[in-house]
């Protein structure tokens, strides 16, 4: 099985495919249904199905469609979840915002939560799994993005624990549709300046939705939208944590101080970039 990884990452890195190795052990993984460590050790050949499923997922890759979507799962936190074309990709980025959501809520006692573009669900999903006691709300635009997000709530069997709400935060009975106050409200929106799209790398912006991308002529569109609609829903003393694109962190803090909220803190990921934004009410 060596040598087949061997000629699957050189094919990979011959179409320019970043960590090629890396991605060579997690299609096998995926094909013979073993770990990712099992699979070097196998000392086998494919049968035949398995031969056409993997010459089908290299020619997907090579097209530069995200491994990610071609299998249907993504790793996140400490969960595998599932994605399709309907839901933004989770980022590692986006885990310090989960991280810092744990440190805040309090574990002995019920929390309410609301994610504003839940997508995949992999942020509140991920809080929910934390905590039996903490319930949350979901909420998309995208009737099939929150079809994918019903699907990994019953993965990490939270179900019990989420409502999903189709609407956006630009819909006027938003606050009919939700149970509030909350304790917390989380949020990876739309942050892309509008002119920025056709410059992203081809596997965000051919694969992943545009309404999760397009953040509008300065990229801080829906952060103005979300900071008007966020205070009624949540309690006092309550937080909201926002992830943001490169060089937003200190406008989007400004944007929600001017509605009232007290700056808390601002984290950087494990690139150094400034990429939650944390407030108060």
């Amino acid at each position: 099985m060596n040598q087949l990884l061997n000629k699957i990452s050189l094919t990979l890195s011959q179409s320019h495919i970043d960590s090629p190795r890396l991605e060579a052990r997690r299609i096998l993984s995926f094909i013979c249904h073993q770990s990712e460590d099992e699979v070097a050790l196998l000392d086998r050949e494919l049968s035949a199905e398995e031969t056409q499923k993997l010459n089908e997922i290299i020619r997907q890759r090579q097209a530069h469609k995200p491994l990610d979507k071609i299998l249907g799962t993504k790793g996140f936190y400490k969960y595998d979840f599932i994605v399709s074309e309907d839901v933004l990709s989770p980022r590692p980025d986006t885990e310090i915002l989960v991280e810092e959501a744990i440190r805040l809520l309090t574990s002995d006692k019920a929390q309410k939560i609301i994610d504003f573009g839940t997508g995949s669900g992999c942020i509140l999903l991920s809080l929910l799994a934390e905590n039996k006691l903490w319930q949350g709300q979901g909420v998309d635009i995208s009737p099939k993005a929150l079809d994918i997000a019903k699907q990994n709530a019953a993965l990490l069997d939270v179900e019990q624990q989420v409502r999903w709400i189709n609407k956006g935060w630009f819909d006027a009975d938003l606050g009919l549709a939700l149970d509030s106050p909350v304790d917390m409200i989380v949020s990876n929106p739309p942050y892309i300046p509008s002119q920025d799209i056709q410059s992203l790398d081809e596997e965000v912006k051919n694969y992943d939705p545009m309404l999760a991308l397009d953040g509008g002529e300065d990229g801080l569109h829906h952060y103005r939208q979300i900071a008007k609609v966020s205070s009624p829903l949540l309690k006092e003393g309550g937080y909201i944590l926002l992830e943001v694109g490169i060089y937003q962190a200190q406008e989007v803090a400004e944007i929600f101080c001017q509605a009232g909220f007290n700056l808390v803190k601002i984290v950087s990921d494990l690139g150094q970039i400034a990429r939650c934004v944390i407030l108060k009410k």
